[in-house]
Protein backbone atom coordinates (compact mmCIF):
# COMPACT_ATOMS: atom_id res chain seq x y z
CA UNK A 1 0.00 0.00 0.00
CA UNK A 2 0.85 3.72 -0.42
CA UNK A 3 0.33 6.67 1.62
CA UNK A 4 -0.11 10.49 0.30
CA UNK A 5 -0.17 12.94 3.49
CA UNK A 6 -1.60 16.34 2.93
CA UNK A 7 0.10 19.07 5.44
CA UNK A 8 -2.44 21.94 4.92
CA UNK A 9 -2.03 22.39 8.29
CA UNK A 10 1.40 21.36 9.40
CA UNK A 11 2.85 18.17 10.91
CA UNK A 12 3.82 17.37 14.42
CA UNK A 13 4.55 14.23 15.49
CA UNK A 14 1.32 13.37 16.92
CA UNK A 15 -0.84 14.24 14.37
CA UNK A 16 1.13 12.15 11.78
CA UNK A 17 0.69 9.16 14.20
CA UNK A 18 -3.06 9.94 14.63
CA UNK A 19 -3.81 9.78 11.14
CA UNK A 20 -1.86 7.03 10.85
CA UNK A 21 -3.76 5.02 13.31
CA UNK A 22 -6.85 6.02 12.11
CA UNK A 23 -6.02 3.99 9.28
CA UNK A 24 -5.41 0.65 11.14
CA UNK A 25 -7.71 -2.08 11.38
CA UNK A 26 -6.27 -3.62 14.44
CA UNK A 27 -5.92 -0.50 16.79
CA UNK A 28 -6.09 -2.89 19.67
CA UNK A 29 -3.30 -4.60 18.68
CA UNK A 30 -1.32 -1.49 18.46
CA UNK A 31 -2.32 -0.39 21.81
CA UNK A 32 -0.79 -3.40 23.12
CA UNK A 33 2.38 -3.19 21.59
CA UNK A 34 2.79 0.71 22.74
CA UNK A 35 1.97 -0.54 26.17
CA UNK A 36 5.12 -3.58 26.02
CA UNK A 37 7.46 -0.51 25.73
CA UNK A 38 7.27 0.27 29.37
CA UNK A 39 8.11 3.71 28.81
CA UNK A 40 8.65 5.61 32.26
CA UNK A 41 5.80 6.71 33.65
CA UNK A 42 4.22 7.40 30.51
CA UNK A 43 0.23 7.03 29.21
CA UNK A 44 -1.02 7.55 25.85
CA UNK A 45 -4.87 8.97 24.92
CA UNK A 46 -6.68 8.41 22.27
CA UNK A 47 -9.64 11.02 21.79
CA UNK A 48 -11.91 11.34 18.98
CA UNK A 49 -11.99 15.03 18.02
CA UNK A 50 -14.45 16.97 15.50
CA UNK A 51 -13.03 19.98 13.76
CA UNK A 52 -15.15 22.10 11.53
CA UNK A 53 -17.37 19.16 11.18
CA UNK A 54 -14.76 16.56 10.50
CA UNK A 55 -14.40 13.74 12.86
CA UNK A 56 -10.38 12.05 13.66
CA UNK A 57 -8.50 10.95 16.05
CA UNK A 58 -6.09 13.77 18.71
CA UNK A 59 -3.26 11.69 20.73
CA UNK A 60 -1.77 13.33 23.52
CA UNK A 61 1.37 11.33 25.98
CA UNK A 62 1.51 12.14 29.27
CA UNK A 63 4.77 11.93 31.23
CA UNK A 64 4.65 11.69 34.90
CA UNK A 65 1.10 13.40 34.73
CA UNK A 66 2.40 16.37 32.35
CA UNK A 67 2.05 17.81 29.12
CA UNK A 68 4.84 20.09 27.90
CA UNK A 69 3.70 23.80 28.36
CA UNK A 70 4.84 25.97 25.65
CA UNK A 71 5.04 29.42 24.79
CA UNK A 72 3.73 31.33 21.42
CA UNK A 73 4.32 35.38 20.60
CA UNK A 74 2.00 36.75 18.66
CA UNK A 75 4.25 38.60 15.87
CA UNK A 76 2.09 41.78 15.02
CA UNK A 77 2.80 42.85 19.14
CA UNK A 78 6.35 42.11 19.77
CA UNK A 79 8.78 44.27 19.87
CA UNK A 80 11.52 42.70 21.18
CA UNK A 81 10.52 42.28 25.27
CA UNK A 82 8.53 39.86 27.29
CA UNK A 83 5.31 41.48 26.65
CA UNK A 84 2.76 39.44 29.06
CA UNK A 85 -0.11 41.32 27.39
CA UNK A 86 0.52 39.39 24.39
CA UNK A 87 2.09 36.54 25.13
CA UNK A 88 -0.29 33.63 25.12
CA UNK A 89 1.22 30.09 27.66
CA UNK A 90 -1.00 27.16 26.81
CA UNK A 91 -1.31 24.13 29.52
CA UNK A 92 -0.72 21.16 27.23
CA UNK A 93 -0.10 21.10 23.46
CA UNK A 94 0.45 24.70 21.87
CA UNK A 95 -1.15 24.66 18.27
CA UNK A 96 0.37 21.60 17.27
CA UNK A 97 3.27 20.80 19.72
CA UNK A 98 4.41 17.02 19.27
CA UNK A 99 7.39 18.23 22.20
CA UNK A 100 10.25 17.81 19.49
CA UNK A 101 11.97 20.46 20.02
CA UNK A 102 12.11 19.93 23.61
CA UNK A 103 15.46 21.67 24.56
CA UNK A 104 14.66 24.76 23.51
CA UNK A 105 11.03 25.42 24.45
CA UNK A 106 10.50 27.45 27.53
CA UNK A 107 8.95 25.05 30.03
CA UNK A 108 7.95 24.47 33.04
CA UNK A 109 8.74 20.57 33.94
CA UNK A 110 12.52 20.07 35.30
CA UNK A 111 13.52 16.93 35.67
CA UNK A 112 16.28 15.02 34.25
CA UNK A 113 17.78 16.14 30.56
CA UNK A 114 18.28 13.33 28.02
CA UNK A 115 21.82 13.19 25.81
CA UNK A 116 21.62 12.42 21.86
CA UNK A 117 23.30 9.05 22.80
CA UNK A 118 20.26 8.00 25.31
CA UNK A 119 18.06 8.82 22.77
CA UNK A 120 19.07 5.77 21.22
CA UNK A 121 20.08 3.67 23.42
CA UNK A 122 16.47 4.00 24.75
CA UNK A 123 14.99 3.23 21.56
CA UNK A 124 17.59 0.42 20.61
CA UNK A 125 16.10 -1.49 23.58
CA UNK A 126 12.65 -1.40 23.12
CA UNK A 127 10.89 -4.47 22.27
CA UNK A 128 10.36 -3.52 18.44
CA UNK A 129 11.22 -5.43 15.26
CA UNK A 130 15.17 -3.75 14.58
CA UNK A 131 13.28 -1.96 11.10
CA UNK A 132 11.29 -0.23 13.26
CA UNK A 133 13.94 0.74 15.63
CA UNK A 134 15.87 1.75 12.55
CA UNK A 135 13.52 3.94 11.42
CA UNK A 136 12.83 5.51 14.63
CA UNK A 137 16.73 6.22 15.38
CA UNK A 138 16.54 7.34 11.55
CA UNK A 139 14.37 10.13 12.37
CA UNK A 140 15.81 11.19 15.64
CA UNK A 141 19.51 11.65 13.86
CA UNK A 142 17.61 14.06 11.33
CA UNK A 143 16.48 16.15 14.21
CA UNK A 144 19.64 15.81 16.69
CA UNK A 145 21.76 17.09 13.47
CA UNK A 146 19.53 19.76 12.69
CA UNK A 147 19.14 20.97 16.56
CA UNK A 148 23.44 20.98 16.96
CA UNK A 149 23.64 22.56 13.58
CA UNK A 150 21.33 25.24 14.88
CA UNK A 151 23.31 25.79 18.19
CA UNK A 152 26.81 25.34 16.97
CA UNK A 153 27.39 21.97 18.76
CA UNK A 154 28.23 18.56 18.35
CA UNK A 155 25.45 15.61 18.76
CA UNK A 156 26.81 14.65 21.71
CA UNK A 157 26.12 18.06 23.30
CA UNK A 158 22.65 17.81 23.07
CA UNK A 159 20.19 17.37 25.94
CA UNK A 160 16.15 16.99 25.66
CA UNK A 161 14.45 17.40 29.23
CA UNK A 162 13.16 14.19 30.47
CA UNK A 163 9.10 15.10 29.40
CA UNK A 164 10.26 16.27 25.92
CA UNK A 165 12.12 13.76 25.10
CA UNK A 166 10.17 10.77 25.89
CA UNK A 167 6.96 12.29 24.40
CA UNK A 168 8.35 12.82 21.39
CA UNK A 169 10.09 9.27 21.40
CA UNK A 170 6.65 8.17 21.85
CA UNK A 171 5.23 10.11 18.57
CA UNK A 172 8.78 8.74 16.24
CA UNK A 173 8.46 5.13 17.42
CA UNK A 174 4.65 5.22 17.50
CA UNK A 175 4.73 6.41 13.48
CA UNK A 176 7.95 3.69 12.73
CA UNK A 177 5.56 1.16 14.16
CA UNK A 178 2.02 2.40 12.29
CA UNK A 179 4.33 2.34 9.03
CA UNK A 180 5.41 -1.11 9.51
CA UNK A 181 1.74 -2.12 10.69
CA UNK A 182 0.34 -1.06 7.67
CA UNK A 183 3.00 -2.50 4.99
CA UNK A 184 3.70 1.02 3.41
CA UNK A 185 5.88 1.13 0.80
CA UNK A 186 5.99 4.89 -0.60
CA UNK A 187 5.24 7.75 0.99
CA UNK A 188 4.45 11.38 -0.72
CA UNK A 189 3.45 14.38 0.85
CA UNK A 190 2.36 17.55 -0.04
CA UNK A 191 4.85 20.88 0.46
CA UNK A 192 4.21 21.71 4.25
CA UNK A 193 2.02 24.60 5.85
CA UNK A 194 4.68 26.20 8.66
CA UNK A 195 2.41 28.96 9.16
CA UNK A 196 4.56 32.57 9.97
CA UNK A 197 4.87 34.55 14.15
CA UNK A 198 6.92 33.73 16.44
CA UNK A 199 7.66 31.69 19.58
CA UNK A 200 8.84 31.90 22.94
CA UNK A 201 11.49 29.29 23.87
CA UNK A 202 14.57 28.71 26.46
CA UNK A 203 17.04 30.98 24.20
CA UNK A 204 14.45 33.81 23.61
CA UNK A 205 11.45 34.56 21.14
CA UNK A 206 12.39 32.85 17.70
CA UNK A 207 10.87 33.33 14.21
CA UNK A 208 8.01 30.62 12.78
CA UNK A 209 9.18 28.01 11.59
CA UNK A 210 11.60 27.16 15.08
CA UNK A 211 14.93 27.31 13.52
CA UNK A 212 15.35 23.35 13.83
CA UNK A 213 12.17 22.77 11.32
CA UNK A 214 13.48 25.13 9.13
CA UNK A 215 16.83 23.54 9.39
CA UNK A 216 15.20 19.94 8.52
CA UNK A 217 12.83 21.35 6.01
CA UNK A 218 15.85 22.82 4.17
CA UNK A 219 15.49 21.12 0.02
CA UNK A 220 11.41 20.73 1.33
CA UNK A 221 8.88 22.78 -0.22
CA UNK A 222 7.37 24.52 2.54
CA UNK A 223 5.14 28.14 2.53
CA UNK A 224 3.96 30.18 5.64
CA UNK A 225 0.01 30.63 4.64
CA UNK A 226 -2.08 33.14 6.52
CA UNK A 227 -2.52 31.25 10.02
CA UNK A 228 -0.19 32.58 12.84
CA UNK A 229 1.53 29.86 14.69
CA UNK A 230 3.46 27.12 14.78
CA UNK A 231 2.45 24.96 12.19
CA UNK A 232 4.99 22.41 11.96
CA UNK A 233 7.37 21.22 14.31
CA UNK A 234 10.62 19.50 14.41
CA UNK A 235 9.54 15.93 14.88
CA UNK A 236 6.72 16.51 12.49
CA UNK A 237 9.39 17.57 9.91
CA UNK A 238 11.91 15.04 10.57
CA UNK A 239 8.84 12.46 10.18
CA UNK A 240 8.03 13.84 6.85
CA UNK A 241 11.53 14.36 5.66
CA UNK A 242 12.71 10.47 6.63
CA UNK A 243 9.61 8.27 5.64
CA UNK A 244 8.71 10.66 2.53
CA UNK A 245 9.98 9.00 -0.85
CA UNK A 246 8.53 12.61 -2.34
CA UNK A 247 7.21 16.07 -1.90
CA UNK A 248 4.38 16.96 -4.37
CA UNK A 249 0.88 17.48 -5.69
CA UNK A 250 -1.68 14.16 -4.90
CA UNK A 251 -1.11 11.51 -7.69
CA UNK A 252 -3.85 9.48 -9.75
CA UNK A 253 -5.06 7.30 -6.98
CA UNK A 254 -7.42 4.62 -5.88
CA UNK A 255 -8.12 5.63 -2.47
CA UNK A 256 -8.69 2.40 0.42
CA UNK A 257 -9.01 4.32 3.83
CA UNK A 258 -8.41 8.13 5.00
CA UNK A 259 -7.17 9.22 8.27
CA UNK A 260 -7.56 12.48 10.23
CA UNK A 261 -4.74 13.43 12.49
CA UNK A 262 -6.23 16.26 14.84
CA UNK A 263 -4.16 19.31 16.11
CA UNK A 264 -5.48 20.81 19.48
CA UNK A 265 -6.31 24.85 18.38
CA UNK A 266 -9.33 25.54 16.44
CA UNK A 267 -9.08 27.43 13.25
CA UNK A 268 -11.16 28.50 10.89
CA UNK A 269 -9.79 25.62 8.31
CA UNK A 270 -9.59 21.96 9.83
CA UNK A 271 -6.64 22.08 11.86
CA UNK A 272 -5.39 18.34 10.74
CA UNK A 273 -3.04 16.35 9.06
CA UNK A 274 -5.00 13.76 6.20
CA UNK A 275 -3.79 10.51 5.31
CA UNK A 276 -4.80 8.58 2.28
CA UNK A 277 -4.11 5.15 1.88
CA UNK A 278 -4.05 3.93 -1.47
CA UNK A 279 -3.24 1.78 -5.02
CA UNK A 280 -1.72 3.40 -7.97
CA UNK A 281 -4.96 4.46 -10.06
CA UNK A 282 -4.87 1.30 -12.49
CA UNK A 283 -3.11 -1.58 -10.11
CA UNK A 284 -5.98 -3.48 -10.33
CA UNK A 285 -7.33 -2.97 -13.68
CA UNK A 286 -5.44 -2.46 -17.35
CA UNK A 287 -7.99 0.24 -17.89
CA UNK A 288 -7.40 4.23 -17.04
CA UNK A 289 -8.47 4.53 -13.64
CA UNK A 290 -11.72 7.21 -13.57
CA UNK A 291 -10.17 9.20 -10.42
CA UNK A 292 -9.99 12.76 -10.65
CA UNK A 293 -7.75 15.22 -8.67
CA UNK A 294 -8.09 18.38 -7.10
CA UNK A 295 -5.65 20.67 -5.51
CA UNK A 296 -4.41 24.27 -5.50
CA UNK A 297 -1.97 26.28 -7.77
CA UNK A 298 -0.65 29.34 -7.84
CA UNK A 299 -0.17 31.90 -10.85
CA UNK A 300 2.65 34.46 -10.80
CA UNK A 301 2.09 37.46 -13.14
CA UNK A 302 3.82 40.98 -13.87
CA UNK A 303 3.14 43.42 -16.79
CA UNK A 304 6.14 44.14 -19.03
CA UNK A 305 6.02 47.23 -21.63
CA UNK A 306 10.29 47.35 -21.73
CA UNK A 307 11.44 43.82 -22.76
CA UNK A 308 12.55 42.41 -26.29
CA UNK A 309 10.83 39.36 -27.34
CA UNK A 310 14.51 37.30 -26.87
CA UNK A 311 14.84 38.33 -23.20
CA UNK A 312 11.10 37.54 -22.30
CA UNK A 313 11.36 34.03 -24.10
CA UNK A 314 14.64 33.27 -21.82
CA UNK A 315 12.69 34.76 -19.07
CA UNK A 316 9.78 31.67 -20.32
CA UNK A 317 12.19 29.01 -20.58
CA UNK A 318 13.56 29.54 -17.13
CA UNK A 319 10.67 29.40 -15.29
CA UNK A 320 9.76 26.22 -17.22
CA UNK A 321 12.99 24.94 -16.40
CA UNK A 322 12.59 24.91 -12.40
CA UNK A 323 9.36 23.57 -12.21
CA UNK A 324 6.55 26.06 -13.58
CA UNK A 325 3.47 23.74 -14.79
CA UNK A 326 3.21 26.23 -17.75
CA UNK A 327 3.53 29.49 -19.18
CA UNK A 328 2.10 31.91 -21.09
CA UNK A 329 2.03 35.63 -22.39
CA UNK A 330 -1.03 38.10 -23.13
CA UNK A 331 -1.04 40.96 -25.02
CA UNK A 332 -1.68 44.29 -23.05
CA UNK A 333 -2.04 47.91 -23.06
CA UNK A 334 -0.23 49.53 -20.14
CA UNK A 335 -0.50 53.63 -19.25
CA UNK A 336 0.69 56.04 -21.88
CA UNK A 337 -0.67 53.52 -24.71
CA UNK A 338 2.07 51.43 -24.53
CA UNK A 339 1.66 48.01 -26.15
CA UNK A 340 2.53 45.76 -23.69
CA UNK A 341 2.53 41.66 -22.71
CA UNK A 342 1.55 40.10 -19.42
CA UNK A 343 3.83 37.16 -18.26
CA UNK A 344 2.38 34.67 -16.27
CA UNK A 345 3.38 31.02 -14.80
CA UNK A 346 1.40 28.37 -13.25
CA UNK A 347 3.07 26.53 -10.08
CA UNK A 348 2.56 24.36 -7.05
CA UNK A 349 2.53 26.08 -3.71
CA UNK A 350 5.77 24.39 -2.86
CA UNK A 351 7.28 26.19 -5.50
CA UNK A 352 5.47 29.62 -5.53
CA UNK A 353 8.29 31.65 -3.44
CA UNK A 354 11.20 30.48 -5.82
CA UNK A 355 9.86 31.10 -8.98
CA UNK A 356 7.83 34.58 -8.14
CA UNK A 357 11.87 35.48 -6.95
CA UNK A 358 12.43 33.98 -10.75
CA UNK A 359 10.37 36.47 -12.60
CA UNK A 360 11.50 39.54 -10.30
CA UNK A 361 15.21 39.06 -11.27
CA UNK A 362 15.31 38.12 -14.89
CA UNK A 363 12.41 40.63 -16.09
CA UNK A 364 12.47 44.37 -15.68
CA UNK A 365 9.06 43.94 -13.45
CA UNK A 366 9.47 45.89 -9.83
CA UNK A 367 7.11 43.49 -8.92
CA UNK A 368 4.60 40.46 -9.34
CA UNK A 369 0.91 39.41 -8.71
CA UNK A 370 -0.24 36.21 -6.96
CA UNK A 371 -3.57 34.52 -6.80
CA UNK A 372 -4.23 30.93 -5.83
CA UNK A 373 -6.93 29.05 -7.88
CA UNK A 374 -8.49 25.31 -7.12
CA UNK A 375 -7.72 23.36 -9.54
CA UNK A 376 -9.80 20.26 -11.13
CA UNK A 377 -7.52 17.74 -13.01
CA UNK A 378 -7.85 14.69 -14.58
CA UNK A 379 -6.07 12.07 -14.30
CA UNK A 380 -3.99 11.04 -16.98
CA UNK A 381 -2.06 8.08 -18.76
CA UNK A 382 -0.02 7.12 -21.61
CA UNK A 383 -0.20 4.08 -24.13
CA UNK A 384 1.23 3.11 -27.08
CA UNK A 385 -0.19 2.20 -30.29
CA UNK A 386 0.75 0.14 -33.21
CA UNK A 387 0.28 1.93 -36.78
CA UNK A 388 0.72 1.22 -40.15
CA UNK A 389 3.85 4.47 -39.73
CA UNK A 390 5.31 2.58 -36.60
CA UNK A 391 4.91 2.83 -32.48
CA UNK A 392 2.67 6.13 -31.60
CA UNK A 393 1.89 7.03 -27.96
CA UNK A 394 -1.44 8.20 -26.99
CA UNK A 395 -2.33 10.17 -24.16
CA UNK A 396 -5.15 9.43 -22.26
CA UNK A 397 -7.35 11.38 -19.69
CA UNK A 398 -10.58 9.93 -17.23
CA UNK A 399 -12.54 12.19 -14.48
CA UNK A 400 -15.73 13.27 -13.78
CA UNK A 401 -17.17 10.39 -16.28
CA UNK A 402 -15.32 12.31 -19.42
CA UNK A 403 -12.51 10.61 -21.36
CA UNK A 404 -10.58 12.04 -23.69
CA UNK A 405 -7.63 11.09 -25.57
CA UNK A 406 -4.89 12.77 -28.46
CA UNK A 407 -1.96 11.09 -30.31
CA UNK A 408 1.45 12.59 -28.98
CA UNK A 409 2.24 15.33 -31.35
CA UNK A 410 6.35 14.55 -31.67
CA UNK A 411 5.76 10.73 -32.18
CA UNK A 412 2.95 11.99 -34.85
CA UNK A 413 5.45 14.56 -36.80
CA UNK A 414 8.34 11.97 -36.71
CA UNK A 415 6.16 9.09 -38.13
CA UNK A 416 5.26 11.23 -40.71
CA UNK A 417 8.72 12.57 -41.74
CA UNK A 418 9.54 9.30 -41.86
CA UNK A 419 6.82 8.54 -44.20
CA UNK A 420 6.98 11.49 -46.71
CA UNK A 421 3.45 11.83 -45.53
CA UNK A 422 1.58 14.56 -44.39
CA UNK A 423 0.90 14.90 -40.73
CA UNK A 424 -2.90 14.39 -40.97
CA UNK A 425 -2.39 10.54 -42.88
CA UNK A 426 -0.30 9.83 -39.45
CA UNK A 427 -2.81 11.76 -37.14
CA UNK A 428 -5.84 10.11 -39.00
CA UNK A 429 -4.24 6.46 -38.48
CA UNK A 430 -3.88 6.20 -35.12
CA UNK A 431 -7.55 8.44 -34.38
CA UNK A 432 -8.68 5.33 -36.41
Amino acid sequence: MKLYLQCNMGASGNMVMAALYELLTDKTGFHTKMEKLNLPNVKIKYKDVTKCGIKGTHISVIVDGVEEESQDVHSHNYTGQNNHNHDHSHKHNPDHDDHSHKHSRSHTHVGKRYGYKDILALISNLDLPDNVKDSAIGVYKIIGEAEANVHGVSLEEIHFHEVGSIDAIVDVVGCSLLVDLLGITSIIASPIHVGFGMIRCEHGVLPVPAPATAEILDGIPMYSGQIEGELCTPTGAALLKYFSDEFGSMPPMTVRKIGYGMGTKDFEAANCLRAFLYDDAGDETDEPSPCSNFDTVCEISCNLDDMTPEAIGAAFELLLENGALDVYTTPIMMKKNRPAVMLSCLCTEGLHNDLAILMIKHTTTLGVRTVKYQRMTTSRTTETIQTNYGDIRVKKAQGFGITKQKPEYDDVQKAARKHDVPFHAVYDEVVK
